[in-house]
């Protein structure tokens, strides 16, 4: 059943209608054959029809131990077996590419870094960078970490219950000048109106409760004082003033 919450979208404000049911494991690897057995949990989605962002209201009741128990426990690397080397290796890598070469003025900030493997590589590459994450809270504290000019959280905006929690923990860790480096799938095209939530992205399995279109995410930014750039769908970047060598969001 659906968890009784405030259904009017939590980006722009608007009164979203139930989208679609799903069950609890439906999951991201369906397509490579990954097929759980019905849990018999509904879990049911609201879509925006002014900025369609779509989310599940389900898990804003949920605390740290709801989702350790049901999903970031030891099955989750069934449905997600990149998360604990393959991803880190591959964004880890994407970072020294794009911004190697200028890593001395460069303090960098993973959020949402899970085991700390992205920020570990970068290190041994004589990176000034940090991890951070969020949940489980491990009794960090944001106002303890400080300012950065850069800051990566891969795959992690479609895991949170509510993107303005979020957007308050990121906007603080933000020096004058600094870009945000993030990863999410956009729904533009993957969920249309009046239709079934069939995307393969939408995986309450995988912790995928929160899905967002391009126009939800410049309204996030925009709401925080922010400026937005979308890369190809799947990547993206917020930013406060631009610093000098981010040049890969200038375009």
């Amino acid at each position: 059943m659906e968890h009784t919450a405030d259904h009017t979208c939590p980006i722009c404000g608007t009164p979203a209608d139930l989208y679609d049911v799903v069950d609890f494991n439906k999951n991201c690897m369906e397509g490579a054959g990954v097929h759980l057995p019905l849990s018999g949990v509904p879990i049911y989605y609201r879509r925006c029809g002014a900025c369609e962002y779509t989310w599940a209201p389900e898990f804003s009741g949920w605390g740290d131990e709801d989702f350790l128990n049901h999903i970031y426990n030891e099955d989750y690397v069934r449905v997600d077996p990149d998360y604990l080397t393959a991803r880190p290796k591959s964004n880890a890598s994407i970072v020294e590419q794009l911004f190697g070469q200028h890593r001395e003025q460069i303090r960098h900030l993973d959020y949402g870094g899970g085991n700390g493997g992205l920020s570990a590589i970068l290190k041994q590459l004589g990176w000034d960078s940090t991890s951070y994450d969020p949940f489980p809270g491990d009794g960090q504290t944001v106002e303890s970490l400080g300012q950065f000019n850069l800051i990566t959280s891969f795959e992690v905006f479609e895991h949170v219950p509510d993107p303005n929690v979020l957007m308050a923990n990121l906007r603080p860790l933000m020096g004058e000048e600094c870009l945000v480096l993030f990863s999410t799938m956009a729904s533009d095209g993957n969920i249309p109106p009046n239709g079934r939530l069939n995307w393969w992205y939408a995986s309450p399995r995988n912790g995928h409760i929160s899905l967002f279109s391009l126009r939800s995410l410049g309204l996030l930014a925009e709401k925080n004082g922010l400026g937005f750039r979308t890369f190809n769908g799947a990547t993206h970047c917020f930013f406060t003033t631009l610093p000098s060598w981010a040049g890969v969001a200038k375009t």
